[in-house]
């Protein structure tokens, strides 16, 4: 183990810095500073190395946490970086933008700060790169089967490398311009930096994945097409359909979904023009939602140098220390304060969006009231305290429900579920033979760790499909669900 008294040494717990807030909201960088290396080494050492170690239990990929903080410890970077990508085809994306459920599990959290897992799973993707510890890993030898995999988001990646590893001729479908999917164009810069994904992608290249940008499956092939061109489909192609709110006033010029308004300003980072651009200089912007998805518009936002920005959530405001409901090692509902936060803005609870108001079809407010909660759990507007804020921009970042196209079912056997997932039976597969199904397409939109998780196991369920057998990991199975208490 690192330290065996690591954790009773430094008690304090220390995350990668951040660049000051007068300084990043300039520009659209990371932004995360680096870490000191001696901090580092001090914060992998207080990994207790325990005999049950419920870390690996909080992450669906099974990372090997107390294996590698070791490592990182003791300053054997390689070995660290093969510890990691024995279960983690992407640190380099989860060390940025996952929660880290791992953390929450992780035994020091007990009674001491937990952990700084994600800060040494990011410094271990960072290093592998920096210091040119990652190689093609290329097949020992190449078998006679296709793969297409529809989507290049984490889960579609996650399974495209493990079957050409496994010696497929495998080949990423993307209906975006670029590779990448929500990686590319749902995530800010100031989040990931998009030449993240793509030193990645060229080690993908190089071991053989084929991507094919630009191809929509369904109108420019259709999926009952691609089905008999290839061996067998995986279907990665997220859950990218918005929850609407279809209240008085939702025509009104300036309500958006939030996602339209990060791939407009993602496609401008990557230096297009995009006429029209919804842009928030100098506007009076609302958000509905207080999960990532609304923390990405508020730090997009206050970049573009918005007048002002309120974030409204219809529910209480979560608790800063674990409810007794909620205890260790599940993953707790917790008030966070996210790097966006911190850069400016208005955060409201127990407010309900009643109406959209404008002038000549342009939205000018947003009519709220207090949410009060009835007798049977519903939540309701508060008769009598209805209030009107000023907007001019409204952003909808209420989570999405399910598939956007419906093409899939048309054109093949494969069935919804009744969320508009496309249903797999314990093998990933759908009820069309050949075709499966992971990833949030599968299982509803979920953290980017269960997308590769998923990923990596569908790999492993297409080549016990083609070839019989299969000695690919399968860390998940599709009616898994986050564990919350063991």
């Amino acid at each position: 183990m690192a330290d065996p008294r690591g954790f009773m040494t430094y008690t304090e717990r220390r995350d990668r810095p951040k660049r000051p807030v007068p300084v990043r909201i300039l520009d659209w960088k990371e932004v995360q500073a680096e870490q000191d290396q001696a901090v580092l080494k001090q914060q992998a050492s207080r990994c207790m190395d325990c005999g049950v170690p419920f870390c690996h239990q909080g992450c669906p990929l099974g990372n090997l946490i107390p294996e590698w903080n070791d490592l990182m410890w003791r300053g054997r970077t390689q070995e660290a970086v093969d510890r990691m990508h024995a279960t983690n085809n992407f640190p380099e994306f989860t060390g940025r933008v996952c929660p880290a459920p791992c953390e929450a599990s992780c035994v020091l959290g007990i009674n001491q700060p937990p952990v700084t897992i994600k800060q040494i799973e990011y410094e271990i993707g960072e290093r592998a790169f920096s210091e040119d510890l990652i190689e093609p890993h290329l097949p020992e030898r190449l078998v006679d089967r296709t793969v297409a995999v529809v989507g290049s988001g984490p889960a579609g990646l996650a399974a495209a490398q493990q079957l050409t590893q496994a010696g497929f001729t495998v080949a990423v479908f993307e209906r975006d311009d670029r590779i990448g999917g929500l990686l590319r164009y749902g995530i800010p810069d100031f989040k990931m930096e998009k030449g993240v994904i793509d030193r990645r992608l060229e080690v993908m290249q190089a071991e053989g994945t084929r991507f094919r940008p630009g191809v929509e499956i369904g109108r420019d092939i259709t999926w009952d097409q691609l089905r008999r061109r290839y061996d067998a489909v995986v279907v990665a192609t997220g859950a990218t359909q918005p929850r609407d709110l279809p209240i008085p006033g939702r025509e009104l010029e300036g309500v958006h979904f939030a996602m339209d308004y990060l791939v407009e300003s993602n496609r401008v980072q990557a230096g297009e023009e995009v006429p029209g651009q919804i842009d928030a200089a100098g506007k009076h912007v609302v958000i509905l939602g207080g999960g990532d998805t609304g923390a990405d518009c508020i730090g997009t936002a206050n970049r573009q140098q918005a007048a002002s920005v309120t974030t409204l959530a219809i529910g209480n405001r979560p608790p800063e220390e674990r409810a007794e409901h909620e205890p260790w090692p599940m993953f707790p509902n917790l008030f966070e304060v996210a790097s966006a936060h911190e850069e400016g803005g208005d955060r409201n609870y127990l407010a309900s969006t009643v109406e959209f108001v404008g002038e000549d079809g342009v939205l000018t407010g947003i009519k709220v009231a207090e949410t009060e909660y009835l007798e049977n759990g519903r939540r309701a507007p508060k008769a009598g305290t209805e209030r009107i804020i000023r907007a001019d921009l409204v952003f909808l970042a209420l989570g999405f429900t399910g598939q956007d196209s419906r093409a899939i079912v048309e054109q093949t056997d494969a069935e919804f579920d009744g969320r508009t997932n496309v249903a797999r039976d314990e093998q990933y597969m759908t009820a069309a033979d050949g075709i499966f199904s992971c990833g949030d397409a599968g299982r509803g939109q979920s953290l980017v760790v269960w997308a590769i998780a998923e990923g990596r196991a569908c790999a492993a369920a297409v080549e016990r499909h083609l070839m019989g057998s299969t000695v690919l990991p399968e860390p998940v199975a599709p009616s898994d669900r986050p564990i919350d208490l063991l």
